[in-house]
């Protein structure tokens, strides 16, 4: 089963060297471990176009589509049996422990047919 970690952070939010490196090692662990089949950082919420179609016409509207004081900055893709073993896997997340992280289980059934 597939499992998208959301990872999110407010505007304050500066990594560190160390964290940078503690991801790096995150990274390489849930790999051999053969959990992580993707996952990247985004570049910053600023940069986002939300669209939307309504009536037929495309909007665009610069920006995320959440004005939350958390932006999504990261995602990771997992594939675990368990929600529990999930769960397990993101609060080993070095961002666990300086931002927030929603762990989603993805619909797979729409990607079989």
């Amino acid at each position: 089963m597939h499992f998208l970690l959301i990872i999110a952070h407010d505007d304050e939010f500066k990594p560190t060297e160390d964290l940078i490196g503690d991801i790096v090692k995150w990274i390489s662990n849930m790999q051999a471990s053969g959990v992580r089949v993707d996952g990247n950082p985004l570049r910053p919420a600023s940069e986002a176009i939300t669209l939307r179609v309504r009536e037929g016409q495309v909007v665009h509207t610069p920006g995320p589509f959440s004005r939350s004081r958390e932006q999504m900055c990261a995602y990771e893709l997992l594939e675990c049996a368990t929600f529990e073993i999930a769960l397990e896997a993101a609060s080993k997340h070095p961002m666990a422990a300086v931002a927030t992280i929603e762990v989603r289980p993805v619909w797979t059934t729409l990607s079989k047919h």
